[in-house]
């Protein structure tokens, strides 16, 4: 049976080697995003997609408009298309245009966190559980009937770049089982029910947190944003000076209250407790900006402060 492959980022890349990989499935293309400018040369860089494509040696697409795009489906004829983190919203005449449908692969449990950063919105939001789901797209949203759905803890302390990854072996196992079914004709289209959610991309400014805020937010966010676009103090120094201090690392202590700011205890070990309003938090790993990352215990000797002081961030 004939496949195309939809996807851009390297989140992307083992779930096309899966369907590389499985039996009874040709894949036949590959569609990736246009090449861009990125980084701070603003050089002309190919998606991860792009360059696994390349280098299995699978025909690239790369379409630049809904127009080309459709006429890629239609010239490789696909019986199924998966379509992993592609990046662009497809038209109905497009979903049309392959036999059996499009079948994506969403890291949440749906119909919770539809959109562009459900891994992020759980982990922010303080979810014990996370998952991943197979369903078939529809004009919607994340809205189409589920094909399957595996569900995994999430502990208190896993960031992004942790359950990432776990979820992607989830997947890739789930992926694969879904091929061998649909191949052997069980093909399911479960209609979501319950309550949803949204998990809309996320601004660079939503990273900026506070002494002012819950300790159980400040670590949540922190966890949520660890692989992008990341959490940062704006810290108050010296002579007016202001420095942005990326954290990387947290670990909730209580709940206690006091003067937010203050810097209750220096572990080698464990960092800085600092006392946000409410709750105690401690701060394990720092990048001050320009910099590269250490831990708080370092960060803190630099500015020569210890227990008993008090931090302050810009408003």
């Amino acid at each position: 049976m004939r496949l195309v492959f939809f996807g851009s980022p390297s989140v992307a890349v083992p779930f096309l080697e899966t369907c590389v990989s499985a039996n009874g499935w040709e894949t036949v293309a590959v569609v990736a995003q246009p090449d861009r400018e990125a980084g701070r040369g603003m050089k002309v860089r190919s998606p991860a997609v792009a360059d696994a494509a390349k280098r299995l040696n699978l025909s690239l697409r790369q379409p630049a408009s809904a127009v080309e795009l459709l006429s890629v489906v239609e010239e490789f004829q696909p019986d199924l298309c998966i379509v992993v983190a592609y990046g662009r919203i497809l038209k109905p005449e497009t979903l049309a245009a392959a036999k059996l449908g499009y079948l994506n692969v969403h890291f949440s449990l749906l119909p919770l966190y539809r959109g562009a950063a459900p891994v992020q919105w759980s982990l922010i939001n303080g979810e014990q559980k996370s998952g991943v789901t197979l369903f078939w797209l529809d004009p919607g949203m994340d809205t189409g009937p589920i094909q399957c759905r595996e569900q995994t803890h999430v502990s208190a302390d896993e960031d992004a770049l942790e359950l990432f990854g776990r979820l992607k072996t989830l997947g890739q196992e789930s992926l694969k089982k879904a091929l061998g079914d649909i191949r052997a004709g069980n093909v399911v289209r479960e209609p979501q029910e319950g309550e949803s959610s949204l998990a809309p991309k996320i601004k660079p400014d939503f990273g900026r947190i506070s002494f002012n805020m819950p300790a159980a937010a400040v670590h949540n966010r922190v966890r949520g944003l660890r692989a992008g676009p990341g959490c940062f103090l704006s810290l108050k120094l010296e002579g007016d000076r202001v420095l942005r201090l990326k954290v990387l690392k947290t670990e909730l202590e209580s709940e206690e209250v006091g003067p937010p700011g203050t810097v209750l205890r220096v572990e080698a070990n464990k960092g800085i407790l600092v006392q946000l309003n409410p709750g105690r938090l401690w701060f394990r790993e720092v990048q001050p900006e320009g910099k590269k990352q250490q831990s708080s215990v370092d960060f803190l000797n630099g500015l020569r402060l210890g227990a008993g002081d008090r931090l302050y961030v810009d408003s």
